[in-house]
């Protein structure tokens, strides 16, 4: 194998690794923060495509141009799903909250199927349609705005939780509810903004996919499978492992994709997580 076609490959993976780990911070900064899983996660990423898709189709605005007005939409819709529906079963059991959010996900996949259809709609001739040449190199366009925009994210995030007052106030509410009350942290606030912040991070992550991937009504249930599994490969909680696990799935999955097959991509994806699980049952890294 030429240098070129792995360099390719390698940068293809990091792409996608990067929109896994997105989807998966999201997942994690959640669970992190409440202790809740969010079955509709994978949703969320399917209302984001669409709304890239349609703005585009509507108004012909490229997904990268609409990528902050997604992820602002997003983050408001994370916080109603919050106030009107997280809030109001997290005094009951945990199998309410998981009632809760899978029924939701089986909501939204069900109103994306009765107005939308069944069908495929793809993104054609965007911005970020086509490859750029870099001598022999051959990159998707595409797979490089997802690694800078994945990655500029990220970093933002980063430096929202582990740097400001209001990451503390996170990471405070995260570890002991009680306590964070007492110092004067308004909780309630900060587990709206955990949800806000992560329906953000897969709004991201969908108006970067909606360039190279079609979106369809069952779409997020495709990614935040592999986004659960790096969650769990990371370590729940765990913002590093997400981001890690994340990077080191899609890596893995393009390259067995084209050294095993293309349907047995995601098989050592779910043997190495077997294996971490075995070895390390808490992850590669801790929580929040």
């Amino acid at each position: 194998m030429s240098g070129d076609l792995l360099v390719q490959l390698l940068l293809s993976g990091i792409g996608m690794g990067f929109i896994f780990a997105l989807i998966a911070i999201g997942l994690t900064l959640i669970y992190g923060v409440m202790n809740v899983v969010n079955f509709a996660h994978g949703e969320f990423l399917m209302l984001s495509m669409y709304a890239s898709y349609l703005a585009f189709a509507t108004w012909g605005a490229d997904p990268i141009v609409t990528l902050p007005f997604v992820a602002a939409l997003m983050f408001v819709f994370g916080l109603l799903v919050y106030y009107l529906l997280v809030r109001r079963v997290m005094q009951g059991s945990m199998n309410s909250q998981i009632f809760a959010t899978f029924g939701l996900m089986v909501f939204l996949q069900a109103a994306a199927q009765f107005i939308m259809g069944a069908d495929y709609f793809a993104v054609r001739g965007g911005l970020l349609s086509g490859v750029l040449e870099v001598g022999s190199l051959i990159l998707p366009a595409p797979q490089l705005a997802a690694v800078v925009g994945a990655s500029t994210a990220t970093g933002v995030l980063y430096w929202l939780v582990f740097r400001t007052a209001t990451g503390r106030s996170l990471r405070a509410a995260s570890q002991d509810r009680q306590a964070a009350s007492t110092l004067g942290i308004n909780v309630d606030r900060m587990y709206a903004l955990a949800w806000g912040i992560g329906a953000a991070c897969v709004g991201i992550a969908g108006s970067l996919l909606s360039n190279f991937y079609p979106v369809f009504p069952r779409v997020g249930a495709i990614f935040v499978l592999i986004a659960y599994v790096a969650v769990a490969l990371g370590g729940f909680g765990s913002i590093h492992g997400a981001l890690v696990a994340g990077v080191i799935i899609g890596l893995l999955q393009v390259l067995a994709g084209f050294f095993i097959s293309s349907q047995l991509k995601f098989v050592p994806v779910y043997l190495l997580y077997l294996i971490v699980v075995l070895v390390r049952p808490r992850g590669l890294f801790g929580r929040l």
